[in-house]
């Protein structure tokens, strides 16, 4: 599960560092590193799994997202990601993901296929700790890390338990974007 999440992590950074030139754009970059980087081993999604959080941005952005399995099939495991940021700024995302190792097979973004960035990461801290967001309070891995290729304030929190939380068990998250910092905590989730 740590090697899984060092991963998560660095793709988070990875996302991150780019230049991301609206709000919408820095929230698909950090959770598609989710999505992307997580450990299937041991894991039991089902279509109609389903994480929704709570966002804001740079204190003053709010919004929503929403994680879902949509459908499982010999191609691998589709996943959609719905991001609402309220003043007719929405966006969609659709993850192919290899259902035996995790790894992603494609990433499309308003129609538009994407790669995933890749970032040399430094995990500073990772402890077990209970958190409580809206959803509830979970037993979680706390990981503290840091992009060690870039010179910025880059320290990223993240909180996570992807066997209990469907849809790439992010419970809550704490990122640096290129228009301030991005807080994520989970809402409600799905497990079928």
């Amino acid at each position: 599960m740590v090697k899984a999440m060092i991963s998560v992590i660095g793709l988070l950074f990875a996302a991150n560092v780019q230049a991301a030139p609206s709000a919408l754009d820095a929230v698909v970059a950090a959770q598609t590193a989710v999505i992307q980087q997580t450990n299937f081993s041991g894991l039991d999604w089902k279509v109609g799994d389903k994480s929704t959080y709570d966002l804001t941005m740079a204190i003053i952005i709010k919004g929503t997202m929403t994680m879902s399995v949509a459908s499982i099939g010999e191609e691998g495991i589709w996943m959609n990601e719905d991001i609402d940021l309220g003043h007719e700024i929405k966006q969609q995302l659709q993850i192919l993901l290899d259902p035996t190792t995790g790894a992603t097979k494609k990433i499309v973004v308003a129609g538009k296929e994407q790669a995933a960035p890749k970032q040399d990461i430094e995990v500073i801290e990772t402890t077990e700790e209970q958190i409580t967001v809206p959803a509830g309070t979970f037993d979680s891995m706390h990981v503290t890390a840091r992009n060690r290729s870039s010179t910025k304030n880059n320290e990223i929190n993240i909180w996570m338990n992807p066997q209990v939380v469907p849809v790439g068990g992010t419970l809550k998250q704490v990122t640096p974007t290129p228009i301030g910092k991005m807080t994520t905590v989970l809402r409600s989730f799905i497990k079928n």
